[in-house]
């Protein structure tokens, strides 16, 4: 996946940084294929950024884990579920590394504010944070694209997921019982398109060339054959965009 991505990505001309998780901690079944796990993970992932000459970003769910991952990392995420955790993120932010702070389904963009902010007062400047929809009833995510306006108020780079913005959280039955997250992959096009109007800094992508066999999140998964299709018509719009200029609004009255 590193090499066809940068392959397209190079291409295009766009900054590309490669994620992929050495546990997927939150799954929703503990049944679910979660990865291998810190050590093995970090050794395909520094093998991934030596190969390609790729920066890598990946997520932490505990704090002993920071140290380790940063060693690899140059981007270090924190997942929507945790994005108050202080400890968590303030472990994450003494690594000197960017990190990604992704606003949990539950907030407000307002407390993103308020956990830049910790990475900031842990001494260290290098924070962005990401919005990937907010919770709509309990099966569901709407993507608010008032949220792109709002969490640039965290002062801070604002990036847009476009694929887990597109989850339905525990929202598909299992044969056998228990359920699994579900998706709509058809909508990720537009749910791009609006993030890219609005003015984002970058946007995260799951990407797979199998989406229907993915061990994970295979219903919000993009296709590896349509990404180039779509990047091109995104960077379209960004060429045009003026997102990220706040409009002069002139309310004195209008003569004629």
């Amino acid at each position: 996946m590193a090499k066809h991505i940068k392959g397209i990505a190079t291409k295009l001309g766009i900054p590309l940084v490669f994620k992929s998780s050495f546990d997927k901690a939150n799954r929703t079944s503990s049944k679910s294929f979660r990865g291998p796990g810190l050590e093995e993970g970090l050794k395909i992932l520094e093998k991934v950024k030596a190969t390609y000459d790729l920066p890598i970003v990946t997520d932490v769910h505990e704090s002993h884990q920071c140290e380790a991952v940063g060693r690899v990392a140059d981007i270090i995420q924190i997942p929507a579920f945790l994005c108050r955790q202080t400890d968590l993120l303030v472990a994450a932010a003494k690594t000197g590394k960017i990190i990604n702070i992704k606003k949990g389904q539950f907030c407000a963009p307002s407390v993103m504010v308020n956990s830049a902010e910790k990475i900031r007062l842990a001494g260290n400047p290098n924070v962005m944070v990401c919005e990937r929809g907010t919770m709509f009833g309990y099966n569901d995510l709407i993507v608010d694209p008032r949220n792109f306006e709002w969490l640039r108020e965290s002062n801070c780079p604002v990036v847009a997921d476009i694929t887990h913005a597109l989850q339905q959280p525990a929202g598909r039955k299992l044969d056998g019982g228990g359920v699994a997250s579900g998706g709509f992959r058809e909508l990720i096009p537009c749910i791009a398109r609006t993030s890219v109007a609005v003015g984002v800094d970058g946007i995260f992508m799951e990407v797979h060339d199998d989406p229907l066999h993915a061990p994970c999140d295979g219903p919000t998964q993009w296709p590896l054959r349509n990404l180039e299709e779509l990047l091109e018509e995104l960077l379209a719009i960004a060429r045009v965009t003026k997102g990220k200029k706040p409009f002069k609004i002139d309310l004195t009255p209008f003569q004629e």
